[in-house]
């Protein structure tokens, strides 16, 4: 409590002393919305420690009408200034957690899904780290036809990768808001982007990614251009992941590592990778919440569809990355289905959730698969007992249902929220007429 007193008082000092004038309270629906409303610097000090006041029912998966008194309580540990303000006003953001008018945590508030999650894992022993790798696109316009900016692939540089001053801009901008970028570059399809966050505590990181989300789209539409994080707006070109590096760290020790195991990899590394594997078509329609999601976990795009996992084979849903002699803290296990499209609070919270069930009951690892699995037929698949994922949403909605995992995870609230409306996305997707049924029937039928 001490500590926090002085984290608000560091809050309003840094606020004064830089001449704020705007505070942005930011915190996210249930399907990973960034909302968010604006303060001035005169209700800095109330809100920090009374919280804002807003009517949760006017936000999806929130409160019901009758109950719709929420509070917006910032986190003062997630204070940033925005940069590049000229008109000598300056702006910064918070992220909010969101209580009940009687001080309890509310139970929609995906942030609060984490935090409760993390304390499991606390309690465990563990410290939750993650590093996630977001894909995104740069389009000319958001008018529904993708047109890119490049015909560039992986790594590629020179006039092909014409969007190399929006990617400096952002990180850039990101480091200014003190959020460590390890690198960026062009990705496999044309005009698409990838900007690595620093690994850091999962809370941190989800924080992160939000801002990293908005700011990618802030920048492009400075340069007249648009960013879109859709899994696959492309037919017949690699989508949108957003591969989450992860590890479990007590104090200063990494405990995924062994120095004594073929794999370097600890028993505590297994039994989570195998948590993982046998927990994840139940928390797939959380990591990838959308239709489109699932047009990019297909074969041949490089997207991971395949239960198994391997240290170099990259056609596996889950994959460790080769140890380097010195490098202990690094070891970490790299799950490939998400999208960045998801909600970052509770896909973090599922996966560690499913990690920690599988640490909890020893659930047995089963050999890596180290053979290209897209070039595998049917058959020898079976054979190797290799499952795949859910190949669409409504498929996966169903693995969710029935999860008593991601429920309690989840919690109620959001668990039925979230579903609902994924349901309702579904029943509109299934009742389209799309462009492929005109084109492939109406000339014929």
């Amino acid at each position: 409590m001490e500590n926090n007193e002085k984290m608000k008082e560091y809050v309003l000092k840094k606020a004064h002393d830089n001449n704020i004038k705007f505070i942005r309270l930011w915190f996210t629906d249930v399907q990973g919305f960034l909302k968010s409303f604006d303060i001035t610097v005169e209700e800095l000090e109330g809100a920090l420690s009374e919280g804002m006041g807003f009517d949760g029912s006017s936000v999806e998966g929130y409160s019901r009408i009758e109950e719709s008194d929420v509070m917006a309580v910032p986190d003062p540990n997630t204070f940033q200034i925005f940069p590049h303000n000229s008109d000598g006003n300056g702006v910064a953001r918070m992220f909010c957690d969101i209580l009940e008018s009687d001080g309890s945590h509310f139970e929609g508030d995906p942030r609060w899904v984490l935090k409760r999650t993390l304390k499991k894992a606390k309690e465990m022993g563990y410290t939750f780290y993650v590093g996630p790798e977001l894909e995104y696109f740069y389009f000319k316009s958001d008018n529904g036809i993708p047109e890119t900016l490049d015909k560039g692939g992986y790594f590629d540089l020179t006039t092909l990768d014409v969007a190399k001053d929006l990617r400096r801009d952002t990180v850039i901008f990101l480091e200014a808001m003190g959020i460590g970028v390890e690198f960026s570059h062009h990705e496999v399809a044309p005009s698409q982007h990838e900007i690595d966050l620093r690994y850091t505590d999962a809370l941190t990181m989800a924080d992160s990614a939000m801002t990293y989300r908005i700011i990618v789209k802030e920048i492009a539409a400075k340069h007249g251009v648009y960013a879109t994080f859709m899994p696959k707006p492309i037919f017949g070109e690699n989508g949108n992941g957003m591969h989450v590096h992860q590890s479990l760290f007590n104090g200063n020790q990494n405990t995924f590592y062994d120095p004594k195991d073929k794999y370097n990899l600890s028993q505590t590394a297994k039994y989570y990778i195998a948590g993982l594997l046998k927990h994840c078509k139940e928390l797939v329609a959380v990591t990838n919440q959308w239709v489109n999601s699932y047009k990019r976990l297909v074969p041949g795009y490089e997207a991971p569809v395949y239960i198994s996992w391997a240290r170099k084979n990259r056609s596996t849903l889950i994959r460790v990355p080769g140890y380097k002699p010195g490098k202990e803290t690094s070891t970490r296990v790299e799950f490939r289905c998400p999208d960045p499209a998801c909600n970052p609070y509770i896909a973090f919270s599922v996966m560690l959730a499913a990690g920690l069930e599988g640490i909890k009951n020893k659930y047995v690892l089963p050999e890596p698969v180290e053979e290209n699995i897209f070039k595998m037929d049917k058959k020898r698949r079976e054979e190797a007992g290799i499952e795949t994922l859910p190949d669409n949403l409504r498929e996966a909605v169903n693995y969710m249902e029935s999860s008593s995992l991601v429920r309690e995870t989840l919690g109620d609230h959001i668990f039925y929220k979230f579903i609902a409306n994924k349901r309702i996305e579904w029943d509109r997707y299934k009742t389209h007429v799309s462009d492929y049924e005109l084109n492939s029937y109406l000339s014929i039928l």
